[in-house]
């Protein structure tokens, strides 16, 4: 049986040691919300919620998955005991206002819960993330009437919230959305919207009282491609009063590889009454709020996959007997050693500790950034996270994704023949984690973005947020004897990201292809050197505790190996990424279509 406990030591040695997330109390609202006692209660009571009620219905719900009849969804046995038990207990409303019945926790601390519930259920955690998407839209962009309709219902968790994008013919592409608005019959401002969206996310579900369903349309006279879309707000049930249900309908559900827990809806609007959120053609503009903290969710979606399969592995290598150690019994008290004792086992554990360790430092480090952004008086610093944001979203969201599947299909691996079996849980990782590449734009798209709005957005100065503060560390520690094996290795690859780059600009502006073709080597090859920026620190506060000899020492002695597996066995990939990026787009364009 597959097995989950909170990594709570690790998570306050970045929040608190390395972050200092209690600077966020001198941000406004953040006064009486940011102190380590208080985030520390909030985490542990947190944890306790993702392992005794969320965890032991992951592996159940995705055996039973979700009920499909006559337009109505049953969830699997225990998700909705467990989710009124989140929503009673004030989950829903972490990092929310409030004014509204928030908690009023900073982001940094509403992105460890999101880890957290991702390891535990991540179809589970599927239906209050989307309602923190609506809540978020709807708080940026809706009028005051609408959010005090809407906001206090969603943060109470009776009420849950969708993002309607997608159609059949067009996912990424936006411009090809077909379904329409027009002036509602009642004529009381709203507007009767008519179309077919499909792979709703918590489209349809028994967990909440209402849906709110924010769907993207054209009014009548829209002009053509993403300029001409409007954004609505369409609930299922139009008032409380007398439950009126909306002309709106989950026609199927998907049946999908992973996630079964979630509900995967097309749904179907047949002049559906819908309220304009926003300004009319401009609702994607408010649809990219959702999408945006969508990303950085999916990011801490791969994080919490990578999280809970490492855990998983590390159980199994520890207690499978087979075969004698290399250089000689390890164990002669038992028939054979256990596997964690061979090199090749260390390697894929280490792998995933490293990315585990690595992507929680530079996550929640993206958090404070949100923060700052979101809550700051000061226009400067305000500008300096909403950059910094902005150019790690799509590295959050891709690097993640991709070694939170990774690490799954590493944990396979290490159990063998028994992780290719039900019995195990791992498998059902691999396949929960599969999807996170692929919804809130895939990752190949999150690497065009990187490469063709990121890097030249602000004319370059969202990269200079990344690039100046590892550039200074760089500078102040080259001759830090106890840094040195790190800086060299994190000053070598920074200055092949920053030839990446200066590359990528000079052949993008001639020929997109040629930034296309680089984007997603480019992405992975940022990725790492973000992730070394984050590592070399950690290793730095480490070497601080066991000089000091506070706390821990053998945490922090393992923190500084785990970085030195990084350093020489895991960043070397940034200078294969670099190569493939100097190779340029003929390798891959100079094929003809029909050579396929």
């Amino acid at each position: 049986m597959p097995v989950y406990t909170a990594p709570l030591d690790d998570i306050r040695f970045v929040l608190h040691e390395l972050l200092n997330v209690e600077t966020l109390g001198a941000l406004p609202d953040y006064e009486d919300t940011a102190s380590a006692e208080l985030i520390n209660q909030i985490l542990e009571e947190g944890a306790k919620l993702c392992q005794e009620e969320l965890f032991p219905l992951n592996m159940s719900g995705d055996q039973e998955g979700c009920h499909f009849d006559n337009g109505e969804v049953t969830t699997p046995k225990g998700f909705k005991e467990a989710y009124k038990l989140f929503a009673e207990s004030g989950w829903c409303g972490v990092a929310c206002d409030p004014r509204y019945g928030g908690m009023g926790l900073p982001h940094t601390v509403n992105f460890v819960m999101q880890e957290m519930i991702c390891s535990a259920n991540l179809s589970f955690g599927m239906y209050p993330g989307l309602s923190q998407g609506a809540y978020d839209a709807i708080y940026l962009h809706g009028t005051q009437a609408q959010k005090d309709l809407y906001l206090p219902k969603l943060v109470e968790g009776v009420w849950s919230g969708t993002m309607n994008l997608t159609e059949p013919q067009c996912g990424t592409d936006l411009g090809l959305i077909r379904t329409k608005a027009e002036p509602h019959p009642d004529q009381d401002g709203s507007w009767a919207l008519s179309g077919q969206k499909i792979f709703i996310s918590a489209g349809e579900h028994d967990l909440t009282d209402n849906i709110i369903h924010l769907v993207l349309a054209r009014l009548p006279d829209a002009p053509e491609g993403v300029r001409g879309i409007s954004l609505f707000i369409a609930p299922k049930f139009l008032s409380e009063e007398n439950n009126k249900e909306n002309t709106l309908r989950c026609s199927s559900i998907e049946h999908k590889m992973g996630i079964k827990g979630s509900s995967t809806c097309v749904m179907d609007y047949d002049g559906a009454k819908g309220f304009l959120l926003g300004e009319a053609h401009k609702g994607l503009k408010a649809m990219f709020t959702m999408m945006n903290a969508a990303r950085l969710a999916v990011g801490m979606q791969g994080l919490g996959m990578a999280e809970v399969s490492y855990q998983n592995a590390v159980a199994y290598a520890k207690d499978r007997l087979q075969m004698r150690a290399l250089e000689g019994t390890k164990y002669p008290d038992k028939p054979a050693d256990p596997i964690i004792v061979h090199p090749d086992v260390r390697r894929m554990l280490l792998t995933g500790k490293a990315v585990t360790e690595g992507a929680r430092a530079l996550s929640y480090w993206v958090g404070m950034a949100l923060d700052t952004a979101e809550k700051s008086t000061d226009p400067q610093a305000k500008e300096e996270a909403e950059d910094l944001v902005a150019i790690l979203t799509p590295i959050i969201k891709a690097y993640q994704t991709d070694m939170g599947f990774e690490i799954a299909n590493l944990a396979i691996q290490v159990h063998g023949g028994a992780g290719y079996i039900g019995e195990y849980g791992v498998e059902q990782y691999a396949r929960d984690a599969r999807i996170t590449m692929i919804y809130e734009g895939t990752n190949g798209i999150q690497a065009l973005d990187l490469v063709g709005r990121k890097l030249g957005q602000n004319f370059g100065r969202n990269l200079r947020r990344f690039f100046h503060p590892v550039s200074a560390y760089i500078e102040k520690n080259q001759s830090n004897p106890e840094l040195s094996e790190f800086v060299f290795l994190l000053a070598k690859g920074f200055a092949k990201l920053q030839q990446s780059t200066a590359i990528i600009a000079q052949k993008g502006l001639k020929d997109p292809v040629e930034a296309g073709a680089a984007s997603v080597d480019y992405l992975r090859q940022f990725a790492l050197v973000a992730m070394a920026y984050m590592w070399i620190q950690m290793v730095e506060k480490a070497q601080e505790k066991l000089e000091s000899g506070e706390g821990d020492q053998d945490f922090y002695a393992q923190k500084i190996k785990t970085a030195r597996f990084f350093f020489t066995r895991m960043l070397p990939e940034a200078d294969a990424r670099f190569k493939m990026i100097m190779a340029g787009a003929e390798p891959l364009m100079d094929t003809a279509e029909s050579a396929f």
